[in-house]
C-alpha cells in the first residue's frame, strides 16, 4: 500500500470529518422547515381571519408554499454562489499579493505563527519553507490570513435543492388538514398541528445549539402562536375594512 503524504492524509481527515459532521445540513434543514412553517401558518391564519372559505384558504396556502419554496431555493443558490465567488476573489487577491510582495507575505505568515506561540526563529523558518512551494504558499496564506479553505466551498445546486425541499416540508404542514376537513374544524386542527410542529422544530434546533430541547421548543412555539394570532387579527381587520 502506497504511503500517503501529510497533505493527502490531512485532506483525508478533513474529508472524513466533513462527512461525519451533520450539524451543517441539519441546521440548514431546520432553518428551511421553520421558514416554510412560519410563513404558511401566517398566511393560513391571515386568510382564515379574512374569510371562512376553506377552498380559498387552501389555494392561498398552496401558492404561498410554492412561492416560499422557490424563494428559499433561489436564495440558497445565490447565497452559496456568492460565497464561492467571494472566496475566489479573495484567493485571486492573495495570489496577486504573493506575486507582487512575496517578502511581505512571508513576514505576515511568520508573524501569524509567532502569535500562535512559535518563537521568531522557528516562525521565520516555517514561513520561508512554505514559501518555497507556490501552491502551498497560496493555500497557507488563504487559510491563515484570510480564513479560507477549499473544503468550505459549497455546491449551489445542492443548497438550492435542500433549501427548497425543507421549506416545502415545513410549508405543507399547516395545509394538511384542509385536504381532509373544512371550515372551523380544519382551521382548529391546522392551528394545533402547526403549533406542535413549531415545538418539534424548535426542539430539533437543540441538535445544533447548546440550549435545552424544551427551552428551544417553547421559544419556537411562542413565536408560532404570535405569528398566528397577529396574522388572524390582521385578517379580521382586513375583512372589516375591505369586506
Amino acid at each position: 500500500m502506497a504511503t500517503l503524504s501529510p497533505a493527502q492524509r490531512l485532506d483525508e481527515v478533513f474529508g472524513k470529518e466533513k462527512q461525519n459532521n451533520v450539524e451543517g445540513w441539519i441546521g440548514d434543514a431546520i432553518y428551511g422547515v421553520n421558514d416554510g412553517l412560519g410563513a404558511i401558518f401566517g398566511i393560513v391564519a391571515g386568510v382564515a381571519g379574512y374569510t371562512s372559505n376553506s377552498h380559498t384558504i387552501l389555494i392561498s396556502g398552496l401558492f404561498g408554499a410554492l412561492a416560499s419554496t422557490l424563494s428559499m431555493g433561489a436564495g440558497a443558490w445565490l447565497a452559496t454562489k456568492s460565497e464561492n465567488e467571494l472566496m475566489e476573489t479573495t484567493l485571486s487577491r492573495a495570489r496577486k499579493s504573493i506575486e507582487n510582495e512575496p517578502t511581505r507575505e512571508i513576514e505576515t505568515l511568520s508573524l501569524i505563527y509567532q502569535v500562535k506561540g512559535f518563537n521568531e526563529k522557528d516562525a521565520n523558518h516555517i514561513a520561508q519553507t512554505i514559501a518555497k512551494d507556490d501552491a502551498m504558499f497560496l493555500e497557507t496564506i488563504a487559510q491563515e490570513k484570510h480564513g479560507l479553505h477549499e473544503s468550505g466551498k459549497g455546491n449551489p445546486w445542492s443548497s438550492a435543492i435542500s433549501g427548497s425541499i425543507s421549506t416545502f416540508v415545513g410549508a405543507i404542514v399547516p395545509l394538511l388538514p384542509f385536504f381532509f376537513v373544512h371550515g372551523t374544524v380544519a382551521l382548529i386542527i391546522a392551528a394545533i398541528v402547526s403549533i406542535l410542529a413549531h415545538f418539534v422544530v424548535g426542539a430539533a434546533k437543540s441538535l445544533v445549539t447548546v440550549r435545552s430541547w424544551w427551552s428551544s421548543g417553547l421559544e419556537m412555539t411562542m413565536a408560532g402562536i404570535i405569528v398566528g394570532v397577529v396574522s388572524y387579527g390582521l385578517g379580521l381587520l382586513g375583512n372589516v375594512l375591505l369586506g
